[in-house]
């Protein structure tokens, strides 16, 4: 078994319940080869963790700027999209705990940065259920929201799919449209590759765990293609 107290003291981090930070960590698949593990995988937790990542960095924003609901709504997108959480939970070395099957574990392309990401949601929804809001809170703005002043910085956080509207309709006159070129995987882990198109064309395509994020990682793409950057 892996050594979270190794984690916690990385993290500067005491969990009270110790299960809660193991389970965190626990994907599916790691079940499916060691069926008398005692805890649950990391699902549930990750849905939870979800809902307090979005609320600390909502709040956060709402707080320290004035800006409009649709500006902020794109700051946030890029802060807690799963790229940035992938990376961050890289940084934190998330990898060295993750519990999966020998499969997974031998994966360390775009399907690891996935579980990084889910992971590192998972970890929040264990860190409020032990320790309440204002913990992963001051986690969250430590570790995640410095990135932002780069995001405004790059304009990073200007929507894909709204920008290469934009730019569809100023160049050739034609709104885009996105099509599911193909899907693969269980319900609960499923791939998505999404083509967008101007009419007929197809300009590019992208990849996610999402058809919306396959959508955006198209728009991007797309944009790239037509040099429209």
């Amino acid at each position: 078994m892996k050594d979270f107290s190794e984690l916690e003291q990385k993290l500067n981090i005491s969990f009270k319940n110790k299960k809660l930070l193991q389970q965190a960590f626990c994907h599916r698949s790691y079940l499916n080869e060691n069926p008398s593990f005692p805890l649950d995988h990391n699902e549930r937790l990750e849905f939870l963790g979800d809902a307090v990542l979005e609320l600390a960095v909502t709040e956060y924003l709402y707080n320290k700027y004035p800006n409009p609901e649709g500006e902020m709504t794109n700051w946030r997108a890029a802060l807690v999209n799963s790229q940035s959480l992938a990376k961050l939970a890289g940084e934190l070395d998330f990898s060295e705990f993750l519990l999966l099957s020998k499969g997974e574990a031998k994966d360390r392309g775009k399907a690891r940065q996935y579980i990084l990401a889910n992971t590192l949601e998972a970890f929040l929804g264990a860190f409020y259920l032990d320790q309440g809001f204002e913990k992963p809170r001051e986690f969250i703005e430590k570790h995640l929201i410095k990135g932002l002043p780069q995001i405004l910085k790059e304009g990073s956080y200007k929507d894909a799919k709204s920008l290469f509207q934009e730019k569809s309709q100023e160049k050739v006159s034609i709104t885009p449209s996105y099509r599911v070129v193909k899907e693969w995987g269980p319900d609960h882990a499923k791939s998505f590759v999404v083509g967008v198109y101007l009419d007929k064309e197809k300009v590019a395509e992208g990849e996610g765990s999402s058809k919306q994020e396959a959508e955006v990682a198209a728009a991007q793409n797309g944009l790239e293609a037509k040099n429209w950057n």
